[in-house]
């Protein structure tokens, strides 16, 4: 199975893990003795992604000569800048269409997630749709829920207004159709939760559950986490290929 490619998300300027991203990008924020960036590519890697484009901004040239073309890691990685002021996550994702030709992954550039992809690929391509966001049964346990789903479709998602129904919360991987993007002005700054919320109202977003929870390295919390698991075994999350 040919997996889409993956659309990382690394532009933030990552104020929460100031000092240490003053001078660096959170990419490249060390885990488990490497750049996190090289965490992601691996585990990507492992599960059957091939092809990955890095959208940055904020000192985005370092990720670029640290990552280079991928090869290192067994995938083709190309990138877009957002240029001189942030796009925001969903005006990042307009400006990565150009070298996108059907559907992608989005993944947010402090998420890892060691989840299966293949089997979120196959329940986006059967039910035709144009997005799916990830979701985890998370009950207010890892950090705020802010989803509302039922019967696999996403039916309120809202980072700042919460409801009691909200038992999810976005997992941190999207999947999408490029013409749900196509329409925004491409150089102009945009909202990756304002798309979503879009595809609610038109009834549009999918959800696929996931079981295995999220890490993360936005906060020191999560850093502090995923670095000394990653640090203690740095394969326990990638995906062992079948003898």
């Amino acid at each position: 199975m040919n997996l889409y490619p993956v659309i990382i998300l690394a532009g933030g300027i990552a104020t929460r893990l100031r000092p240490i991203s003053e001078k660096i990008p959170k990419a490249l924020v060390e885990v488990g003795h490497q750049p996190f960036i090289n965490q992601q590519l691996r585990l990507l890697h492992s599960h059957g992604i091939r092809d990955v484009i890095i959208s940055a901004w904020y000192r985005g040239e370092m990720i670029r000569e640290s990552v280079g073309d991928g090869k290192e890691f067994g995938l083709t990685v190309e990138y877009v800048f957002d240029g001189e002021t942030p796009l925001g996550t969903g005006g990042a994702i307009r400006q990565a269409l150009g070298l996108l030709n059907g559907p992608f992954f989005v993944l947010y550039g402090d998420s890892y997630l060691p989840c299966d992809y293949a089997d979120i690929q196959s329940h986006f391509d059967q039910h035709k749709q144009p997005g799916l966001m990830t979701v985890y049964r998370n009950q207010g346990k890892w950090d705020t829920s802010n989803v509302e789903m039922v019967d696999s479709q996403i039916l309120c998602y809202d980072k700042v207004k919460r409801i009691p129904n909200m038992a999810f919360i976005d997992y941190g991987l999207g999947l999408f159709q490029p013409d749900v993007f196509s329409s925004l002005a491409e150089g102009q700054p945009a909202d990756l939760a304002e798309i979503y919320q879009k595809l609610i109202a038109g009834q549009g977003l999918l959800a696929y559950e996931v079981k295995q929870r999220f890490y993360e390295i936005g906060s020191f919390e999560g850093l502090r986490e995923l670095d000394e698991l990653l640090t203690s075994n740095p394969d326990q999350f990638l995906k062992k290929e079948k003898p």
